[in-house]
């Protein structure tokens, strides 16, 4: 075989082979968007300008420990040659393939503020049918372009549809989950999970777990194999009946709306006594429970002091009312942590202490629960702690185990919520933890392991959408707080689940919708990301309904969205109630 042509970059073949060339590349222009690509944590775009060749470009941003690696796998022929190429501007842009069977190649531009062409040649192995040509950039660099991404050569055998998947099981269900199992198909790069006829998962691998569903109910299943010729056959239906109990409603209305009392402390929205919460609250959280160090978990309860709060009750007060409100169906729940409420339980003796603290106090309240609000440093991932399915840092392990263990001791009604930041939840969408190098913000995504090992205990989650920065969501775009479309993205993406870090392999499993609610300020005292009544009932209509969605596709309807959570209901009553009329008056039909 001839060698390397220096001007053009490409193989010399023999007339044989060379005639058997062809472009292999799918959509190398980036013409049809990113069809045919998969690039990470949703890094890559395509734009317009610039272009080097036709009307789009690729456009892919690294952030954090990513390096907005774009790629695709090509099925090729065993011990052929090919030659990949494509134009690229930015800095530290990489082209390469891997797979190859035989030496793995790539090539590189440390600078190129213009297009530039970059190019490299491979031979497959004696049993390789498929390779991956890939493009990325570098950490800490800008975006970078790439276009006309080629590779030729011979054509690998034609892809048949895979056969249909055999030796479909259930695990053990959970009262909301069903764990699936089954025979890997040869040929086939994924699998489709269906339940009762309509499909609700993508996997790669050979098992997957459905959530979101009822307690004590039956449920049929199939599944399906992938490849880019086609779908297979549905397999023979396997059925799993779930559970009874779990954490979703106990004794919460169809849609309800819950607030936190300031009962400890004074500020500038003044003082609601118990006995004056309006009864539009279904669930009041009393803010709040703080540790008495930051790690010793011991968790101690005040009532605000009269020289404080002016008209305050007293104790015996405080817990008649509590009681008068559980009389008509309410839910009085202590809340731990908040702004300045620091909780890291690092050792299993904080661990033990935080449960038996936590206990005296909804014995001598009489409530009916607790709200996890663990803000700031209160979680943060180890390094090396890259799963969240199998956390490692001891503060997770143990919050976790603390809180399985004050449910086991009170039962199923006992009520079970959580108000994360963003911060600790959606944008683990991008990013988790410190990452696999090391360098980002051990805090990203650090409530999801939390979340996920207690998701059949929730009762509800409701993310505060405020105080927050950009989020991205499922979408790839930036949104921003203010508007309903902050609210409809970030709440989509519970109810839809999410790959974390951009892993596929590691997809957050969507919630119920009895067990989200959205989280937002009562007004413009009460923190940053207010939004009016038009633009909250406005994201009600397109999540519920699916109308008046703006410019983001949501990715289901959820009519059973439990409701609304603000800070607090101290604030609404100094804004003249405007947040709770506004949910009062909704229309959820």
């Amino acid at each position: 075989m001839a060698g390397l042509l220096a001007a053009g970059g490409l193989v010399a073949l023999t007339p044989a082979a060379q005639a058997a060339d062809t472009e292999l590349a799918r959509n190398g222009g980036f013409e049809s968007g990113l069809d045919g690509w998969s690039c990470t944590a949703g890094s890559g775009t395509v734009v317009s300008s610039p272009v080097h060749g036709g009307t789009k470009a690729l456009l892919a941003t690294p952030a954090g420990g990513d390096r907005a690696q774009c790629s695709q796998t090509v099925t090729v022929a065993p011990n052929s040659a090919y030659a990949l190429s494509g134009w690229v501007r930015g800095s530290y842009v990489y082209l390469g393939a891997s797979g190859t069977g035989t030496t793995d190649v790539s090539t590189w531009t440390q600078s190129a503020p213009d297009w530039q062409r970059l190019a490299t040649t491979f031979t497959t192995g004696p049993s390789t049918t498929s390779v991956t040509i890939y493009t990325h950039g570098w950490y800490g660099t800008g975006g970078y372009h790439v276009d006309d991404l080629s590779l030729t050569g011979p054509g690998g055998a034609p892809v048949e549809i895979p056969g249909t998947p055999t030796g479909l099981t259930a695990g053990s269900p959970t009262s909301s989950s069903v764990p699936l199992g089954w025979t890997a198909v040869p040929g086939a790069t994924s699998y489709r999970v269906y339940q009762g006829g309509s499909q609700v998962l993508t996997v790669t691998g050979t098992s997957a777990t459905v959530t979101g569903l009822a307690a004590a109910t039956s449920y049929g299943f199939q599944v399906s194999a992938v490849n880019s010729a086609g779908e297979s056959p549905k397999s023979a239906a396997v059925t799993a009946t779930t559970t009874s109990g779990g954490g979703g409603d106990p004794g919460l209305p169809d849609h309800a709306l819950v607030g936190y009392l300031h009962a400890s402390f004074a500020n500038g929205s003044g003082y609601t006594r118990m006995a004056d919460v309006p009864d539009s609250w279904d669930v009041v959280n009393l803010a709040f429970g703080e540790p008495t160090s930051v790690t010793s978990g011991d968790i101690r309860f005040s009532l605000c002091p009269a020289a404080a709060c002016p008209g305050a009750e007293s104790p015996a007060q405080f817990k008649a009312a509590i009681k008068a409100k559980q009389a008509v169906g309410k839910k009085v729940l202590i809340s731990i942590g908040g702004q300045n409420g620091q909780v890291r339980l690092a050792t299993t003796a904080a661990r033990d202490t935080f449960v038996s603290s936590v206990s005296k106090i909804i014995d001598e309240y009489g409530l009916d629960g607790l709200d996890i609000d663990f803000e700031g440093h209160s979680l943060a991932l180890n390094t090396g702690d890259t799963d969240f399915r199998s956390p490692t840092t001891p503060v997770v392990v143990n919050l976790i185990s603390a809180v399985k263990t004050l449910k086991a001791k009170y039962g199923p009604d006992f009520v079970l919520t959580m108000a994360p930041e963003t911060f600790f939840v959606q944008l683990g969408y991008q990013f988790y933890g410190s990452g696999p190098w090391g360098g980002q913000d051990p805090r990203a995504g650090a409530y999801l392991p939390v979340i996920h090992a207690l998701r059949d205990d929730l009762t509800l989650l409701h993310v505060q959408d405020y105080n927050s920065g950009p989020i991205m969501g499922l979408d790839n775009q930036y949104h921003s707080m203010g508007g309903a479309d902050f609210h409809i993205a970030m709440t989509d993406m519970l109810l839809t689940g999410f790959p974390v870090a951009g892993d596929t392999a590691r997809v957050f499993p969507a919630l119920r919708p009895d067990q989200v609610a959205i989280g937002l300020p009562a007004s413009t005292q009460a923190g940053n990301g207010h939004t009016s009544p038009a633009e909250v009932n406005k994201a009600l209509d397109c999540l519920t309904k699916k109308t008046g969605c703006g410019g983001y596709r949501t990715h289901g309807t959820w009519p059973g969205l439990r409701g609304l959570m603000t800070w607090s209901i101290n604030w609404d009553e100094f804004d003249n109630r405007q947040f709770s009329r506004n949910f009062d008056a909704y229309d959820w039909s």
